[in-house]
């Protein structure tokens, strides 16, 4: 298995001498016990307790005992030899003891340096609605995401150009053969499970079952997380239904041409947010930070991830057969890879996406996305064509304070002086969209480029 990006966060949250336990949090099947057994090679002793495939597990935290002695029975439990040296202790599924999710912070105030102690469940975001007493600042959470191009290219053993991205030299001898293997990764996504299958079959038509088991897991979670049958039913047709709305601004009441009630269906889908499924990204109107998200307008619907888009609104013909994914089913699996792109940029729970549009009555004006970087708002439009169709961009930078705009599309890397209709002078940088991955770096230090 591929190393994740994400390991580096773990060995700076290990670093820490004053770290709290680490909750890992992100959809079913992600890859988070896949990362954490990787990531405990580095230790001298592993134990590994899972509530769900081991229940019995759960009664070593039922009990009232001091942590020296409950870590001794996890030692015991785990048939491992309770010696001295760097321990990880990994709780999977810790979701189905609340008792366990209590006694986080006691491993936390116990200060054992070396005890190390990760939690993850595919279902603990449900619980954050529930009476579950949750250890408030003692513990500390990182989002897992699906894979991002780089890893991709890890994966397939592409390590040279691998190297080459990470270091913004991707030269123009390398677009092409690089923009196609965006494309492919675009096609099948970004799931760990689905990468790394890939990388060892080259076989499109295999990952299809990889695919539908996914997206059953999802839909057997439902009376998990619905708290009554109306509500199920809601999830249960969005997870059927939804998919083909991918990068669409979408009407929650009758949503997907149902019955549903704006209150039902937005109580549907904010359950799925915290499943990390799915994201309501909500528009703003600021050009000026901090960014705020505007609720009284209609949001776009985005999926954790583009393969399961690709299949399950059964778009894979087109995009494989596409060959610029700009062209392919009107632009909405480009707009939905860059925003997982976009998502992957930071790891905390928190973030979240926006789009922006002008607060104006009657315009029609829209940024596909909107980063806050430093003290700027950059927009970010996923578009190809002539620099005087970018009209929605031109209209934000005449707002904004700063003069650097972002435009991605499939071709290579540059830097246009651009004049707005309102005369203002930006500078607009062409992102392929291989480097969306590497966009706070490039707006840290842009790769040299003419400036045209």
């Amino acid at each position: 298995m591929f190393e994740r990006n994400i390991v580096a966060k773990l060995e700076q949250w290990a670093a820490n001498s004053n770290r709290k336990p680490l909750i890992l949090r992100g959809s079913r099947q992600v890859g988070k016990t896949t990362l954490v057994d990787c990531f405990a090679r580095r230790f001298e002793n592993y134990l590994y307790l899972n509530f769900e495939k081991n229940p019995s597990a759960i009664a070593l935290f039922e009990k009232e005992q001091e942590i020296d002695d409950l870590v001794a029975e996890i030692f015991l439990f785990c048939n491992k030899e309770n010696k001295w040296g760097k321990t990880l202790l990994f709780i999977d599924e810790i979701q189905n003891s609340k008792m366990a999710i209590t006694k986080l912070r006691y491993f936390y105030e116990a200060k054992l340096p070396d005890l190390y102690v990760i939690a993850a469940g595919s279902l603990l975001e449900t619980m954050l609605s529930k009476k579950t007493s949750f250890p408030v600042g003692r513990v500390e959470y990182l989002a897992v995401r699906p894979c991002v191009f780089n890893e991709f290219l890890r994966a397939i053993g592409e390590i040279q150009l691998e190297k080459a991205l990470l270091n913004c030299k991707i030269s123009e001898a390398l677009h092409i053969k690089t923009m196609n293997l965006f494309n492919r990764f675009t096609l099948i996504g970004g799931m760990p499970e689905v990468v790394a299958d890939y990388a060892q079959n080259k076989n499109f038509l295999g990952l299809n079952n990889i695919y539908e088991s996914l997206l059953t897991s999802y839909r057997d979670d439902i009376e998990k997380y619905a708290r009554n049958e109306t509500m199920g039913q809601t999830i249960r047709y969005i997870l059927q239904s939804g998919w083909k709305f991918a990068a669409e601004r979408i009407a929650l009441s009758g949503f997907a041409g149902s019955s549903y009630k704006s209150r039902e269906m937005g109580e549907a889908f904010r359950a799925l947010e915290k499943t990390f499924v799915l994201e309501l990204c909500h528009p703003t109107i600021d050009t000026l930070v901090p960014v705020t998200k505007d609720l009284k307008r209609s949001p776009k619907l985005l999926w954790l991830d583009s393969g399961l888009v690709n299949y399950a609104a059964n778009v894979q013909k087109e995009v494989f057969g596409s060959m610029d994914i700009l062209d392919a089913w009107r632009g909405k699996i480009a707009e939905q890879i860059v925003a997982q792109e976009l998502l992957a940029l930071d790891s905390r729970v928190s973030n979240l996406r926006y789009f922006w549009v002008r607060n104006k009555k009657d315009s029609d004006a829209e940024v596909d996305f909107v980063l806050q970087f430093d003290n700027k708002v950059i927009p970010i439009e996923v578009k190809s064509g002539h620099n005087s169709k970018l009209r929605s961009l031109h209209l934000f930078m005449d707002e904004a304070p700063h003069d650097i705009a972002v435009r991605v599309w499939s071709q290579p890397f540059s830097i246009n002086e651009v004049t707005t209709p309102q005369g203002k002078k930006i500078k607009l940088i062409n992102l392929p969209f291989y480097y969306v991955g590497r966009l706070e770096e490039i707006l840290k230090h842009p790769p040299k480029a003419s400036v045209v």
